[in-house]
């Protein structure tokens, strides 16, 4: 009897141990930046019903938000993300370095492996007060800007980026734009850890005239604050953001996700994923959404980073690095 009731808690435990893999199994977790908050729950929960229906299979999928930088440190340091869901390539293109991703991450899916993109706009407080309309405003004497610190997110880089291209784009030096960039950064009353964070500063703190960020943060804003806290205002000229994904080959490898992770990534190409992502703001590949979401999508000046910088990892050695352009026009306070 003691043997069979042994046996019996034998089978059982191991029983539940094959449940326990099995849950694991169909468990993703999606390291993202903060601005994509609000649209990974969305998306999740289509992505999970799509893979009930075409696989018989339920799925859970986890999310960890951040500054995009301080994100791909956390994977690099060992945080199990199944997939990295960027807003700079720069961010995947250091956990490629460290082989934690695909060396051609960027030929793994379609359009640079980036299904939707952003651009920079600003919020001002709710009748834009300051009169602020472009990027000469935020130099005038007196305008407190908030921003992402160019180094910890990827929010902030945009920001630096599409103001020194704003420059170049009217016909400036790169003199004449680390002149205007520098001039931006001592309006900077705070450094912001990234969007989310810059966001809080902005609404919560009550600090600054106006935040600098993603087009898609300004219907966050509305359904976590309230609509008619902020004015969104497009400037003339920004810069094009591609919104990066790849598979985390380092943790798929050791939980068996692989295919998984592919899924995901994969459906956000979909036209009910790009349509999930135009209602959040971000910009979606598809030609009819972007027509259909006109009201969203304002037409500004788009340029691309590659018109001015090479590529987002240039950009990197030249302005982000240690010692770099950055360093030499930003005190911190």
């Amino acid at each position: 009897m003691k043997f069979k009731t042994k046996l019996t808690l034998a089978l059982a435990e191991i029983a539940l141990t094959a449940t326990n893999f099995v849950a694991a199994q169909s468990t993703l977790l999606n390291a993202s930046y903060d601005v994509s908050r609000e649209f990974y729950k969305d998306y999740n929960v289509a992505f999970a019903a799509h893979y009930k229906k075409t696989t018989g299979k339920d799925v859970k999928i986890d999310q960890s938000h951040g500054g995009s930088s301080a994100q791909a440190r956390a994977v690099n340091d060992g945080l199990d993300a199944d997939v990295v869901t960027m807003n700079t390539t720069t961010d995947v293109d250091f956990l490629a370095s460290t082989g934690i991703v695909a060396k051609d991450w960027a030929k793994r899916f379609p359009g640079n492996a980036s299904p939707t993109s952003s651009t920079m706009l600003f919020l001002t407080r709710n009748g834009n007060p300051k009169n602020i309309k472009d990027w000469d405003d935020l130099i005038k004497p007196g305008i407190q800007v908030i921003v992402v610190n160019p180094k910890t997110g990827g929010n902030g880089r945009m920001a630096y980026l599409a103001a020194w291209g704003y420059v170049r784009k009217k016909g400036g030096t790169d003199a004449q734009a680390a002149e205007f960039v520098a001039k931006l950064f001592k309006n900077v009353p705070v450094l912001a850890k990234g969007g989310r964070d810059a966001t809080t500063i902005f609404l919560q703190r009550n600090i600054g005239d106006v935040l600098v960020t993603f087009e898609s943060e300004v219907l966050s804003v509305d359904r976590e604050f309230g609509a008619g806290k902020v004015d969104a205002v497009h400037p003339s000229i920004s810069i094009v953001a591609e919104n990066p994904v790849a598979v985390v080959e380092r943790t798929v490898a050791k939980k068996g996700t692989g295919a998984l992770a592919k899924a995901y990534l994969d459906y956000l190409y979909s036209d009910e994923a790009q349509e999930i992502a135009a209602k959040h703001a971000l910009r979606p590949r598809s030609a009819v959404l972007l027509k259909k979401y006109a009201s969203t999508f304002k037409p500004i000046q788009l340029f691309a980073v590659s018109e001015y910088f090479g590529s987002l990892s240039e950009a990197q050695k030249v302005h982000f690095n240690d010692g770099g352009q950055f360093d030499k026009l930003y005190t911190v306070k």
